[in-house]
């Protein structure tokens, strides 16, 4: 009869073997985008394979340290934004941009949905030259697809504040409230009219 210390060594090498563990490779890299309120950017990238977290916060303004209350008011021209860390070894940034867009609107300038605004418009923001190779040419194939300016913005990324801690996760934490604010700016309706089948299917966030 095996001994219980040989056992629990077969039990450890089963459960933690490194062939059986999704491998981190280590290099992470970020990226940064802007889609109208944050919270409802964050479920689209939690759901990614790869990504390694996301955090709602501001960027693309004039002031620093801002508070939510100081960006709602459009004064300090920040915008709601998502910071994305990810594992390129298993997304790249391309997957990352193909979810950004069919998850925004692109043809509205100032705002997403209900909320208007500067502090909601649409963009993203690289952080190197890579980067920017593939945002702009992502723009261009998605301005294939529409008759109307592609009003989306691209720019160099600035200094990133995260928001407030209540912010984060929030579609989680208050899944009620989320999905009646949600429902009530028309958020999906929306994106199934601009995107058809291409529009996300499943809208569990």
């Amino acid at each position: 009869m095996r001994s219980l210390s040989h056992r629990l060594a077969i039990i450890f090498l089963v459960l933690f073997s490194p062939s059986l563990i999704a491998q981190d490779s280590g290099n992470h890299e970020t990226a940064i985008f802007a889609g109208g309120c944050f919270w409802c950017m964050e479920g689209p990238y939690d759901d990614i394979d790869g990504v390694i977290s996301t955090i709602s916060g501001y960027t693309d303004g004039h002031k620093d340290n801002p508070t939510y209350k100081q960006v709602s008011s459009g004064n300090t021209g920040h915008t709601e934004a998502l910071e994305v860390v990810y594992d390129p070894a298993k997304v790249t940034y391309e997957q990352l941009l193909d979810v950004f867009w069919v998850n925004i609107d692109p043809l509205t300038a100032n705002g997403q949905f209900c909320d208007f605004g500067t502090q909601y418009r649409s963009g993203i923001y690289y952080q190197d030259e890579t980067q920017k190779a593939a945002a702009l040419a992502s723009l261009k194939n998605i301005e294939k697809k529409f008759d109307k300016p592609v009003v989306t913005e691209i720019k160099q990324a600035s200094k990133f504040y995260p928001a407030e801690d209540y912010h984060q996760n929030y579609y989680q934490k208050n899944p009620v409230r989320y999905k009646y604010y949600r429902w009530r700016c028309g958020r999906d309706q929306r994106l199934q009219e601009l995107w058809g089948d291409a529009a996300p299917k499943t809208q569990k966030h």
